[in-house]
């Protein structure tokens, strides 16, 4: 081998080990649960944009002008089960941002980039035979964004459901504005964003989604003041304190026991994964309110959390939801970051970024594993009737914190590897 020859081949190594070495939010742990692992498809993802018309532009209600009007422009982030040509890769590489909203010169929303497993724009894979996928919808928190959970959107789709985040107007990272844009619309988002995936699913309509999504078996996954929407649209009406937080009056549209919010209840949705849900400690619902809602329900939270609270948050949403059959994954020690990808390297050299995304005792990246192995098991129960309740049918900790009577006992969880966690089932009564 000559010079030339030698060096390209040393090339071609390094451009392998580079390749090797890079980072993937969501894969599998050495110590990973057995669910958390990818499913069987490959995953495709691509970019979609809907309006919806006419809506209140809540942050301009004044008593001279108490019923403005825009469009609420929603990007989707879309992933998908693929049909991937010879020599397609699942790689990607998605763009977000950082800060915490538009001209904070501290917190500046400077663009970073991170990988992903999916390819862009593949062609989507068909079911089988008189089967579609099921959909899931998430909802970010504020601000956030579309891409904040592509560990889990990535990990599903694999496993044969099609997974649509949104982008909120005026509660992203990039154009956070006003929080009674927020309270007011995350349901309203939620439901068009449902109703526009199902015309786009209906046979004939041009989407590439055309005879493939089965609304009919849908859930809903929100973190922070997305789980705070996604009770909200499954009949948490908030209560007449709450309606103050938005001017005018306009949140009565959210509230128990208006008639117009209890017939917008859609049965088309299943299931509910609520992480670290707002709303517990801030006078947003009372019993009623929780009372109404009647779909199952995944809470995940730290007992740490000092933005949605625990004990007087996530806990008592939990209890509050007496006619829901209901799950509570805890982090022992962990604030309110249950939810989100790791953080990036470009977020290092900010503490605020850095914090927002990380937690401080526990690794994000294990964290990202335990939540892929429970909504696995959890979706697949309540969208795709799998046999996989044993997963959920997990002994309690003892009162010093130890599995009984033998550590490792929680199915699915590698011996001696199901610490620092707490689980709790309520069935509706």
């Amino acid at each position: 081998m000559n010079a030339v020859s030698r060096l390209v081949a040393v090339a071609l190594v390094l451009m392998m080990n580079a390749a090797s070495a890079q980072e993937y939010f969501g894969d599998a742990r050495p110590d990973a649960p057995e669910l958390a692992a990818r499913g069987p498809a490959k995953v495709g993802v691509r970019t979609l944009v809907a309006e919806h018309r006419d809506q209140l532009d809540v942050l301009r209600v004044t008593e001279q002008a108490p019923n403005p009007r825009t469009t609420r422009k929603l990007t989707l982030e879309v992933w998908y089960p693929a049909a991937l040509a010879n020599g397609q890769i699942e790689h990607t590489v998605y763009t977000d941002v950082l800060g915490s909203g538009p001209n904070d010169p501290k917190r500046p929303n400077t663009p970073f980039q991170f990988n992903g497993r999916a390819v862009r724009d593949a062609a989507p894979a068909a079911a089988a035979p008189n089967v579609r996928y099921p959909l899931v919808i998430v909802s970010h928190g504020y601000p956030g964004s579309r891409l904040q959970m592509s560990y889990l959107t990535e990990n599903l789709a694999s496993k044969g459901y099609v997974v649509v985040a949104i982008d909120h107007p005026e509660s992203t990272r990039a154009d956070k504005a006003g929080f009674a844009s927020t309270l007011l619309n995350r349901r309203l988002d939620d439901l068009f964003v449902l109703d526009t995936v199902a015309a786009w699913a209906k046979p004939g309509s041009g989407n590439f989604l055309a005879g493939l999504v089965d609304v009919d078996r849908s859930a809903l996954v929100g973190y922070s003041m997305g789980g705070y929407g996604a009770l909200n649209t499954v009949g948490a009406g908030v209560s007449a304190a709450a309606v103050a937080f938005v001017p005018g009056g306009k949140l009565a549209v959210n509230q128990q026991g208006n008639a117009e919010y209890a017939q917008q209840r859609d049965g088309r949705i299943k299931a509910v994964v609520a992480f670290a849900p707002w709303g517990g400690a801030h006078k947003i619902w009372d019993a009623d309110g929780l009372a109404g809602v009647r779909t199952p329900v995944l809470f995940i939270s730290g007992d740490q959390d000092d933005v949605a609270g625990y004990k007087d948050g996530v806990q008592r949403l939990f209890e509050g939801a007496v006619n829901a059959d209901r799950y509570l994954l805890t982090y022992v020690g962990g604030r309110h970051n249950s939810a989100p990808n790791p953080p990036s390297p470009a977020m290092w050299s900010n503490a605020d970024d850095f914090q927002s995304y990380s937690e401080p005792v526990w690794d994000s990246r294990r964290i990202n594993n335990i939540n892929q192995h429970f909504v696995t098991a959890f979706l697949g129960i309540q969208l795709k009737q799998q046999p996989l309740q044993a997963y959920l049918e997990l002994p309690p900790l003892a009162a010093d914190g130890t599995i009984k009577p033998d550590p490792g006992l929680w199915k699915g969880f590698p011996k001696r590897a199901a610490l620092g966690l707490e689980w709790r089932h309520l069935p509706a009564r």
